[in-house]
């Protein structure tokens, strides 16, 4: 039988996707955006680095999750790649909270267990 359990780099690649399509649920972006929102949405809590975050998308354009748009930023006279979120990604992302509401629910239940009844 194989080991069908994630290693920790699949684990945190998951994750980073999943916050990058939750992002893009939200709408167009581009990368700087995307980190920044996170960073925001989190305290600070977590920080994407460069060094994550565009492989992150890089690798979600070729699963067809989003796709991506050079564009002119409305404010300033320079263009960006904008990311968009597809129908697949959405589905995606849908089951992706789906497994995280599941793993953090049973996490929750090992560190703060029910007091038992008497």
């Amino acid at each position: 039988m194989q080991d069908r359990t994630p290693d920790r780099t699949e684990l945190l690649q998951g994750t980073l996707d999943m916050l990058i399509l939750r992002t893009l649920l939200l709408g167009p972006a581009h990368g700087h955006q995307i980190g920044k929102h996170i960073r925001q949405t989190t305290n600070d809590v977590l920080q994407v680095e460069h060094g994550s975050l565009y492989p992150a998308l890089q690798r979600l354009e070729r699963k067809k999750w989003i796709y991506a748009k050079w564009e002119t930023a409305k404010d300033r006279n320079r263009e960006f790649k904008y990311y968009r979120l597809t129908a697949a990604g959405r589905k995606r992302l849908m089951a992706e909270e789906s497994n995280w509401k599941r793993l953090v629910q049973a996490i929750a239940c090992v560190m703060w267990p029910a007091p038992e009844e008497e």
